[in-house]
């Protein structure tokens, strides 16, 4: 039977180290956060968010706007927080209502602020393998497998889903750690095949229960990012878990596996900033 790589374990083991890091800051992080619209999924992340920085004692700014907030009032609000001297971090929660254009508000975060890595700015340093702020849900990925022990080194590697807030950094980290990396999307063909050659599978792609466990190699290690709701009101990953664990090494759960490690490395990103900002450490 597969070990289970429980998210909420690891987290809990680098929450000391995150603890002493604020304490040696000569003012609290700080963190805004912006969320447009009432879409249930985002209410949810951003109170988790919320939850987790009250927790660690952060200066927060959380800003829930309506539905019909213009993008010039939202990049307007983007930059009051650019200025801010007590912001450290600054998240925009997607999505966004469809007459906001995304890309364009995400851009004008400065990229000193930008704790979820996905200004092109941070990308572009983490493609150039010199990180200032990765992606969190990559980024905790990576911390699952170390915990693990799971070796990288000269392993194959697949990740399926291309998307720049995880597939793409996703493959930039595993490459980077010399692991040899396979990106899978719509268009690849006999993805089973693929994704059995696999030594580590990163599941991305929002499909429930699409990658069977018929798939992946004996002894294979899997890091479900799905996190799906089915009609019944339950949570599912993008694998299927029951005919996936017995053929596996290890295995994340959906849910308790990467979702808890997604906000603990915007707490570590938050803190990082605060870092540099300040001049400590």
């Amino acid at each position: 039977m597969a070990t289970r790589i429980e998210g909420i374990e690891v987290s809990k083991l680098l929450g000391p180290a995150l603890r002493d890091r604020i304490a040696a800051l000569p003012r609290l992080p700080g963190l805004a956060v912006l969320r447009v619209g009432e879409d249930p999924a985002s209410a949810v992340y951003v109170a988790s968010k919320h939850k987790r920085a009250e927790k660690l004692g952060f200066h927060q700014r959380s800003l829930h706007l309506p539905d019909e907030t213009t993008q010039q009032e939202l990049l307007a609000l983007v930059a009051e927080l650019n200025a801010d001297p007590l912001i450290d971090g600054i998240l925009v929660q997607l999505p966004l209502p469809g007459h906001v254009d995304a890309t364009a508000v995400l851009d004008a975060i400065d990229p000193a602020k930008d704790v979820d890595g996905f200004h092109p700015v941070n990308m572009g340093l983490l493609a150039q393998g010199r990180p200032r702020f990765v992606a969190c849900t990559p980024f905790g990925c990576m911390k699952l497998l170390e915990a693990a022990g799971v070796e990288l080194s000269g392993k194959q590697a697949v990740v399926v889903g291309r998307s720049n807030i995880v597939g793409r950094p996703m493959a930039l980290l595993l490459e980077q750690a010399n692991a040899t990396v396979t990106v899978c999307h719509s268009r690849t063909r006999d993805l089973a095949a693929v994704v059995g050659a696999a030594d580590i599978v990163v599941a991305a792609i929002g499909r429930p229960r699409m990658i069977q466990g018929a798939w992946l190699k004996q002894g294979a290690v899997v890091i479900d990012v799905g996190i799906n709701r089915l009609p019944d009101g339950t949570l599912c990953g993008d694998v299927d878990f029951d005919s996936a664990e017995p053929r596996c090494a290890a295995i994340t759960p959906v849910p308790g596996g990467v979702g808890p490690m997604t906000i603990t490395m915007l707490m570590h990103n938050t803190v990082t900033s605060a870092e540099l900002r300040l001049g400590v450490g």
